[in-house]
């Protein structure tokens, strides 16, 4: 099993405040393990067994679970007086009406409860309606480079490198140890399910062949700009009629449910965020690859695809830089800081080198920028742009 640390401890600094903890993030990123992790140390540390109430309801036999009386009634039949409980409800989804238990059990003084969640739209605005103020979101993504590394074997790390981005970052996948065939199928089912249950049912979507064909345009554009409008009229055109307002809330649902981020603009000069177009990056490139086809050529989306989902995991908020008439990829912020990013797969070439540096030497500022790239031989800085190889990136050898 993978130890995920770094969200393993955050979790674990808000024990016994008054808050609801709700892990959110695409099915199968590694949420339930989370919770099992943190059940575990709260074990070790001498919480009895029967002062914690797991609950997973999406196993068959908490069926009658997903009715909220029956949920709340079960949990508070089984709390220990006068002593604090640790409830954890995972995929709380399940149970339609579900924030009005959470909500009750949370006033109670001996409860510590932790939901997880796969539709962000549910464990936002449903749970903030109520809930306002009263909670703290963790936002789980599938395994960084570096957790990848702890159960990939002992290859290189650039062999390893490459089935990272080929077989994407499912913690499950690594179980497979690279047979195509299997990953293939694992990827398939899970793509299949969060299709089906996360998105179709959830949402009340009819068309399914519509929602499909707008998410294989989305999977095929990561990091073009693009607008509902530019889909609806490409898959017309394709003899797939769809309207603009239904792709716009096909968008939602896929973004809802985690299986794409959608990246706004910011205006550099203006210091204002734009509405208008946006990014689509994939939080798996491996169920992008199983979809479309591993596609060499992309090669460069898919290394922006790959640093945006890092920058996430390190707690950037991200936006699409927008400079005179060029664009920065990625303008990041945390806390007071800004750092301008630009991703190439090479700036060995004098044209690409001067067609990446522009947009960044455009910027007046005193904020930091970065370009990364694939490249190891070349200089680690131009004019104070700073070069940082992608690997060393992923691996925190080099920070942004």
């Amino acid at each position: 099993m993978i130890i995920r640390h770094g969200y393993l401890e955050k979790i674990k600094s808000y024990k016994d405040m008054q808050l609801i903890k709700v892990v959110t993030g695409i099915r199968r990123c590694g949420k339930s393990t989370l919770l099992k992790l943190y059940k575990d140390d709260l074990l070790r540390d001498g919480v009895d067994e029967k002062q914690i109430i797991f609950i997973n309801l999406e196993e068959k036999e908490n069926e009658a679970l997903k009715n909220v009386d029956a949920l709340y009634d079960y949990i508070t039949g089984n709390l220990i007086k006068d002593e604090m409980n640790y409830v954890f409800i995972d995929e709380v989804q399940e149970c339609k009406n579900f924030q009005t238990a959470v909500d009750s059990l949370f006033i109670k003084d001996n409860v510590d409860i932790y939901i997880t969640g796969s539709n962000a739209h549910m464990l936002s605005g449903e749970l903030a309606t109520l809930l306002s103020g009263r909670y703290v979101t963790i936002e789980m993504l599938p395994l960084s480079f570096v957790e990848y590394l702890q159960g990939a074997g002992e290859d290189s790390i650039e062999s390893k490198y490459r089935d990272y981005l080929r077989f994407g970052s499912f913690p499950f996948v690594l179980q497979f140890k690279g047979n195509e065939e299997q990953i293939r199928s694992y990827l398939d089912g899970l793509y299949n399910t969060i299709f089906k249950k996360d998105i179709v049912r959830r949402n009340g979507i009819q068309n399914e062949d519509a929602l499909e064909s707008v998410t294989r345009f989305v999977f095929d554009n990561i990091g073009n700009l693009v607008t509902s409008k530019k889909i609806s009229d490409t898959l017309t055109s394709n003899n797939c009629k769809v309207s603009q307002p239904t792709v716009e809330g096909y968008l939602k649902a896929l973004a809802d449910s985690f299986f794409v981020y959608r990246v706004t603009r910011y205006d550099v000069k203006g210091k204002q965020y734009l509405k208008s177009m946006a990014k689509y990056y994939v939080t798996d490139l491996g169920m992008r690859n199983n979809l479309l086809g591993y596609k060499s050529s992309n090669r460069g989306a898919v290394l922006e695809n790959t640093v945006f989902l890092e920058l996430i995991r390190r707690g950037y908020k991200v936006f699409i830089g927008k400079v005179e008439n060029g664009e920065i990829d990625f303008v990041v912020f945390k806390g007071s800081e800004t750092v301008y990013i630009q991703v190439a797969e090479s700036i060995k070439d004098e044209a690409v080198f001067e067609r990446e540096m522009k947009p960044l030497r455009t910027v007046k500022d005193f904020n930091k920028r970065v370009v990364i790239t694939t490249d190891y031989d070349v200089n680690e800085s131009y004019d104070g742009i700073r070069h940082i190889n992608i690997i060393d990136f992923l691996l925190g050898k080099k920070n942004i």
